[in-house]
Formats: C-alpha cells, sequence, structure tokens
C-alpha cells in the first residue's frame, strides 16, 4: 500500500503543479500582469509548488530529513539528471549573459544554508525571513535587468486563454491536489524506508527529488523533442535558487526545521561539487554550448552520486 501512496502522490504532484502553474499565467493575464514578470515571479513559483508542498509536509509532521533532503535532491537533480538528459538529446547554447550571475546566486544561497545547518543544527524563524528577504531582492534586481535589456517601455500582456473563474478555480483544485498529493508521498516515502531499513533521507534525495523535479524533465524532454534549444539554462538555475531561498524560507517561517548537519553534510558537498560541474561545462560563459559530450558528464556525475546514495 505504500508504494501505491508513493506513485499516487508523485502523480497527483506533477498535474497539480501543472495546472496550478496554468491558472496561475492565465490569473496573472487577467490582472495585466505583464509577461516578463509572470515568467519571472508566477512561472518559477509554480515549477517550486510541488518542493513547497512536501517540504512544508514533512517538516510539519517532523520528518526534517525529507524537508531538507527533499529540497536538496532536487537541485542535484535538476542541474545533474534534467539539464544533461536535455544536452544529450539536443545541445543547449548559452545565450543569457545573466547566467554567470545566477550561477553565483546559486552557490550563495547553497552555501548559505550550509552554514545556518552547520551553525545551529536547523533552519528558524529568522534565517527564513532572510532567505525570502534575499529572494525578494533577487527576483526584483532580475526583473529590473531583464527590462533594461529589453528596453521594454510597454511589456507585452499576455491574452489569457481561460477566464477568470476558471483559472481561480483551477488554482483552488490543484493546490488542494498538491495538498493531498504531498500527504500521500510522505506517508509512502516514510513506509517505504521503513520497509526497505533505509534512513528517510536517502529517499528524500533520490525517489521524491526525481518526483519533485519531473515538471522540469518533462519541459527539458518535449522541448528536446520539439527540437526547441531555447531550454533556459538560467531557468533551471533560477529554479534550483527559489527552491533554497523560497520553499526553505517559507517552510522554517511556517516550521523550524530541526536536522543535524552530519546527516545532510554528505548531500551538501555532492550539491556544490556538482555545481562546480556545470561552471566548468559552461566554460567560456556566453561563447558556450552544453553539448551532448558535457551533458553525458553530468548525467554520469547524477548516476555516480545516486549509486553512492544507495551503497551508504
Amino acid at each position: 500500500m505504500e508504494y501505491i501512496h508513493l506513485i499516487l502522490g508523485l502523480i497527483i504532484l506533477y498535474f497539480s503543479g501543472k495546472y496550478l502553474l496554468n491558472g496561475g499565467v492565465a490569473l496573472a493575464s487577467h490582472l495585466k500582469i505583464s509577461t516578463l514578470v509572470v515568467g519571472v515571479t508566477v512561472v518559477a513559483f509554480g515549477t517550486s509548488a510541488p518542493e513547497f508542498f512536501v517540504s512544508l509536509d514533512a517538516a510539519l509532521k517532523g520528518f526534517p530529513e525529507i524537508a531538507i533532503g527533499n529540497v536538496i535532491g532536487s537541485d542535484i537533480a535538476n542541474v545533474a539528471l534534467v539539464l544533461g538528459f536535455a544536452a544529450i538529446l539536443l545541445p543547449i547554447p548559452v545565450r543569457k549573459k545573466s547566467v554567470p550571475i545566477d550561477w553565483a546566486v546559486m552557490m550563495f544561497s547553497g552555501l548559505l544554508l550550509y552554514l545556518f545547518i552547520y551553525l545551529n543544527d536547523n533552519l528558524n524563524t529568522i534565517e527564513g525571513i532572510i532567505f525570502l528577504v534575499l529572494l525578494t531582492i533577487f527576483l526584483y534586481l532580475t526583473i529590473h535587468k531583464s527590462r533594461k535589456e529589453n528596453k521594454i517601455e510597454n511589456e507585452e500582456i499576455h491574452k489569457p486563454e481561460i477566464s477568470l473563474t476558471k483559472s481561480i478555480i483551477l488554482i483552488i483544485i490543484s493546490s488542494v491536489g498538491l495538498y493531498f498529493g504531498a500527504e500521500w508521498l510522505i506517508k509512502g516515502a516514510v513506509k517505504v524506508a521503513e520497509n526497505l531499513g533505509v534512513s528517510q533521507r536517502i529517499i528524500a534525495v533520490t525517489v521524491i527529488a526525481f518526483g519533485t523535479s519531473v515538471p522540469e524533465l518533462a519541459t527539458a524532454l518535449i522541448a528536446a523533442v520539439r527540437k526547441q534549444t531555447d531550454i533556459s539554462i538560467g531557468t533551471i538555475i533560477g529554479s534550483n535558487i527559489i527552491d533554497i531561498l523560497g520553499v526553505l524560507g517559507m517552510t522554517s517561517i511556517i516550521k523550524n526545521i530541526n536536522i543535524s548537519f552530519k546527516i545532510m553534510e554528505y548531500d551538501f558537498y555532492w550539491m556544490f561539487a556538482i555545481s562546480m560541474v556545470l561552471l566548468l561545462c559552461l566554460l567560456p560563459i556566453n561563447r558556450t554550448v552544453l553539448t551532448r559530450f558535457k551533458g553525458f558528464i553530468l548525467l554520469l556525475v547524477y548516476i555516480v552520486y545516486i549509486y553512492f546514495v544507495i551503497i551508504g
């Protein structure tokens, strides 16, 4: 039964996250919010919604390893699995000049999370507020920079595809779906960990993290099949920033996450190492392509990480 809960939880999270994103974009359009702002905020937060519901539910139920492991594992999967697999199918050109800055912010966010847990063995309300303040500054600067680069005076307002009423209903239903999807996923994950005799951390950084990264992976695969090279490396990096600063920031404000640094230390080092591998793959910045060979390297690193996590 626990495996059914686990699988159903992942499926419900995927579709609920997808429809929440659609509803959010439509609602923003009805409110006359520009396409640029929608892309930087609504879409970015929409793709991180599964991670938030899972981490919050885990924290409230007293499973800190899942709350933190879900985010760290998802960030590792986004970089190594999603970008790696996508690049193998179709090389990805590095177009955005902001990629090195976004990468630096991603690393800084990870290091700050590492520092907070290392010093206190927890993530508390004050640290959560710091995360959200930093995220707000990052989003503001991102929007400001995008407007300046594109010299947008009258920003395009995307025409909504569904009515205002339907978009609100879609948001409500998908939010409920995310809640129950997270509930079932956590319940199944804890039972599976007990049955297999492994820690909740291992399930969190592998199965759960993979599940919450499915939206990004699906988007990358669809883009590759359609031969669309506009899958943005910056979008993946931005998603990782929001996972740390936004997801863990909001979660720790609602419920402090008490966890021993020693439990997550191994995964932190892998997260930093994979981020460095990504940087090397992107050199020279702005004049490179994430080739199939580089994608293979990223995917291989992810497989090695999962292997060592499993064998312990």
